[in-house]
């Protein structure tokens, strides 16, 4: 009963504000937003490669909203800046963020941005390999990054390209 007082209480309230004060549209609501920002997950880097027009957050390993049904996703074993190992569906639809990785070629660049801070990396290898789990990988180097989705053209197979991060001039 207080609960309905008090709304009617607020919206007679409303009802006295000239209209100039008021402007509230029908997809605003007239409730205040108790969202607090510490709640929302954020990403904590962006993916980009220019030459496939891809531009994705990355979440958290440890994230609700790092999953292959939503974003670009970091696989466990990864560990930044040393590894970091991402895959995303191919093939069609809203979700195939890596539908045209295999347009990638040897020395194309691609641009992760972590913290705030750009990082460089240009493509060494790329080889298909049978899907078990489990992706082959030659750590070469402190700093690579490892972009996997399903093969285009072979069942049952995942393309694998293997970046490493371009030095510094």
């Amino acid at each position: 009963m207080i609960k309905r007082i008090y709304l009617l209480l607020a919206f007679q309230l409303l009802l006295l504000l000239p209209m100039s004060i008021l402007r509230i549209s029908a997809k605003d609501s007239i409730y205040p937003s108790f969202e607090i920002d510490y709640f929302k997950e954020k990403p904590i880097g962006t993916l980009i490669i220019n030459k496939i027009n891809l531009k994705e957050d990355l979440y958290d390993i440890d994230s609700s909203k790092n999953n292959i049904e939503e974003h670009v996703t970091i696989l466990q074993g990864s560990k930044f800046p040393e590894l970091l190992i991402l895959a995303a569906h191919s093939g069609e639809g809203r979700i195939a963020y890596f539908e045209e990785l295999d347009n990638l070629k040897i020395n194309d660049s691609i641009k992760l941005v972590y913290n705030n801070k750009e990082y460089f990396y240009y493509v060494k290898d790329i080889w298909e390999e049978k899907k078990t789990g489990y992706i082959n990988i030659n750590k070469e180097t402190n700093n690579q990054l490892i972009l996997t989705t399903c093969s285009p053209d072979k069942k049952n197979y995942q393309l694998v390209i293997n970046c490493i991060k371009k030095e510094s001039n």
